[in-house]
Order: structure tokens, then sequence, then C-alpha cells
């Protein structure tokens, strides 16, 4: 007679399923997050003063930088599908206007592109105003939050289309001909097949793209941007602290950054399939 299988404790058999690895799992680099997070309080609590009283002078700069960050980010995610779609069309003034966008904004950095934003585009504006003669246009002044975003996006938006291109381009081709031969027309073969699959391959580098995004945020303090890192010139120009100052606003940032690092992790985890 045949000896039964032993079984297994529950959910040992499960990894070796594809699909069905155990997510409940905590991921310990969350303990990186309590470690920063702990140093911070040692300090407010060792030295309430100078590093309590930046926290809370910095805070309305952590939300501006929140937003920012949001809404750039929203709006890249945006500009660059309609961008890596460009890139891949088959017609070819919308791969040119594609490709031009891609290889001019890359070219800038990102730095330039804000204060273009903020000073130039501007006055461009006016110019249109006075040519057309439309007072409201002609009198248009930047709102640097709105230029802030607006700068980002289109920067972030190049590097995220070829972020799209590429994941587009790694689902097999046998995907759309599948598609294709079941009556889908071109447009739905890609919002139906090719891109939720397109998706999850590009999620670690677009995660990649949002930390550096957050980073990069800092950068619209130099055009008139009360951000978390203009907030802290402002403290560190009055009380004359600059190692208090940017310790603490490095530890902030390193907080936000390895929280979004986790929820990008999170995120990776859920959407795991094999191919």
């Amino acid at each position: 007679m045949d000896e039964q299988p032993k079984l297994r404790p529950s959910g040992s058999k499960l990894a070796y399923i594809p699909g069905a690895e155990v997510i409940g799992r905590i991921d310990p680099w969350w303990g990186l997050v309590v470690l920063v997070i702990g140093i911070m309080v040692i300090l407010f609590t060792v030295r309430a003063d100078p590093f309590w009283n930046i926290a809370v002078f910095v805070g309305d700069g952590i939300l501006v930088t929140i937003l920012i960050t949001v809404s750039s980010f929203a709006l890249t995610l945006v500009v660059g599908l309609i961008g890596g779609l460009g890139r891949l069309a088959r017609n070819p003034f919308l791969h040119g206007i594609a490709t031009l966008y891609v290889e001019i904004v890359r070219g800038i950095p990102l730095l330039v592109q804000l204060i273009w934003w903020y000073f130039a585009f501007p006055t461009v504006v006016q110019q249109i105003g006075e040519w057309l003669n439309i007072s409201v246009i002609a009198n248009y002044q930047a709102n640097p939050i709105f230029t802030a975003i607006m700068g980002i996006t289109v920067c972030y938006g190049a590097y995220m289309s070829e972020i799209y291109r590429a994941g587009i381009q790694s689902i097999p081709k046998g995907q759309t001909e599948a598609a294709r031969s079941l009556g889908m027309t071109h447009f739905q073969s890609m919002r139906h097949v090719i891109i939720p699959q397109a998706v999850r391959v590009v999620l670690p580098p677009v995660g990649n793209e949002l930390i550096a995004l957050l980073k990069d945020s800092c950068l619209v303090s130099v055009v008139a941007v009360a951000d978390l890192t203009r907030r802290g010139r402002e403290f560190m120009a009055v009380h004359f602290n600059p190692i208090e100052v940017w310790t603490m606003v490095a530890l902030i940032y390193l907080v936000m950054t390895l929280l979004l690092a986790r929820l990008v992790a999170w995120i990776e985890k859920r959407s795991h399939f094999e191919r």
C-alpha cells in the first residue's frame, strides 16, 4: 500500500505556487524608518531648542513639498503615458513630436527649467497678451507653486515617457497579435491588454522616479516657493545655526523618502506576478 503523503503546515506549499507567496510578512526595512524617527525624537527630547523649533517652523514647508510632489507626480504619470505612446506611434508626426520633446527636455537641467518657467514663461505670456491686445494675458503674473509644478511635470514627463515606452515594448508581440485576432482594435488592445501588463513592469522605475522627484522638489526653493528647503534657509538666516537646521531638514527628507520607498515596495509586492 502506497504511503500517504505527509501533510505540511498550512501555507508551506503556497510558496511553490506562482502568485501565491505569503505577503503578510512585515518589511524589515521598516526598522530603518523607526530608527530615523527615533533619532528625531531623541533630538527633540534632548535639545528641544532648536530642533523642535525648527520642525515647527518648517511644518508648512513640509506641506508645500508634499503638495508639489503629489501634484507633479500625478501629472507626470499622464504626460509620461502620452509621451510614451507618442514615441511608439506609427504616425511620423506624433513620433517626431514625442521624440523631440524627450530629447530636448532631458538635455536641460531641472534647475534651469524651473528658472525658465518662473522668470521667462510669464514674460512670453505677457508679450503674447500685448500682441493680441488682451489685458488679462498681458498682465499675467506667475504663481510660484503652479510654475514649480509645471516645471517638474514637464521635466519628469520626459523621463517617464521613456519608462512607459520601455515597459510597453517589453510585452511580447504575441499579446498584441492575440488581442487583434479576437477582434480588438489597436486602441482596445493597448488599453485592455498591453498597458495593464506594462504598468506592472514599470512599477519599480516609476517608484524610483517618485522618490527622485520628492528629493528634486527642493530645487523649487530658488523660485520663491516656501517649501521645506526654503523654510530651512529662512530659519538659518535668522538663528545662524546651519548644523542643527540642515540636520533636521535632512532627517525630515529622509523620513519622507523612506516612507515612499516602503509604499512603493508594498505596491510592487501586491502586484507581483510570475511571467
